[in-house]
């Protein structure tokens, strides 16, 4: 099967940061808020993310070769672990910024100004990100949908950060802005840490999404009622393909004919319930005692 290239997707993403670094990046420099300072530098990481990301999702693109013969998927998830590390690293910096403002506070300046413009911004990323969270559903792309979930997280820190800053200029307590910065830290901290949980159960060969996983289970379970059963289900992502794996016990008398019929079928509906899956089926006779002892990765 293929599919349409993604990379168009992540052309805008870089042109919504570059916008939103531009305009945050003014607001700072109008307000000398740090909590404005700690939301341009999280657009900064989504363009250095969103450039990894384009780079991985063209080598993810490539067919297979004799040398990748399961294809180049995994190279997703060395992006979302990339953008992961990315977010965790402008966390520690935007926490040192904010600390030392926390302890020497200054006034802010042209706030109306500042957070009308960090508004914008945020309204860019809202579009942008819903964007590119419904093609990452759509195509299975754990590029997109990182980059996704990291322009949405932006959203919410320039929400926070929009509030807060208000709130220093409205009572005038200027450690607001230091301890509101300090939050948003935490907040894309625990952002990247899951990016960096999911690269690497990919990366580790983990096993599909529980509902995923029952879809498959699903189509299995129902020829148990024509005396046909399985065992050994493995199963595995690289990006946005699916690897499954399933050893189909039938009755010693059919013959190889009627056998590979059947699988064929069984093989075609799990690819209806999981598209862009590769199945691989491994006939064995039923009332044989060796089919029920080869359920480990030896055998």
């Amino acid at each position: 099967m293929t599919s349409p290239s993604l990379k168009p997707y992540l052309w805008l993403s870089m042109g919504a940061a570059l916008a939103t670094i531009t305009l945050k990046g003014g607001a700072w420099l109008l307000t000398g808020s740090v909590g404005l300072l700690s939301d341009a530098l999280e657009s900064l990481v989504n363009l250095a993310g969103a450039g990894m990301a384009l780079a991985m999702l063209s080598i993810a693109e490539r067919p297979q070769d004799e040398g990748h013969a399961f294809g180049h998927g995994k190279a997703e998830y060395f992006s979302s672990g990339f953008e992961g590390l990315l977010i965790v690293l402008a966390a520690i910096a935007i926490a040192i910024t904010a600390a030392e403002r926390l302890l020497h506070p200054q006034p802010l300046a042209a706030v109306g100004v500042g957070l009308a413009i960090s508004a914008v911004a945020a309204v860019i990323n809202l579009v942008v990100g819903r964007i590119l969270l419904l093609a990452g559903r759509q195509h299975r792309s754990i590029t997109l949908e990182a980059d996704a979930h990291h322009l949405l997280t932006d959203v919410w820190t320039s929400a926070g950060v929009i509030v807060g800053v208000g709130a220093v200029s409205l009572t005038g307590w200027l450690w607001l802005d230091p301890t509101l910065a300090l939050l948003v830290a935490a907040n894309i901290v625990w952002t990247g840490w899951r990016l960096l949980q999911r690269s690497t159960n990919g990366l580790m060969d983990g096993s599909l999404p529980p509902e995923q996983h029952a879809r498959v289970l699903a189509v299995l379970d129902r020829y148990r009622s024509q005396g046909i059963d399985y065992h050994a289900l493995r199963s595995r992502e690289a990006g946005a393909r699916s690897f499954i794996s399933v050893h189909i016990l039938l009755p010693g008398t059919w013959t190889l004919a009627r056998a590979h019929d059947l699988v064929e079928v069984i093989e075609r509906e799990i690819r209806d319930a999981l598209p862009r899956a590769t199945v691989f089926t491994h006939l064995e006779p039923r009332e044989d005692p060796t089919s029920h002892q080869d359920l480990g990765l030896d055998r």
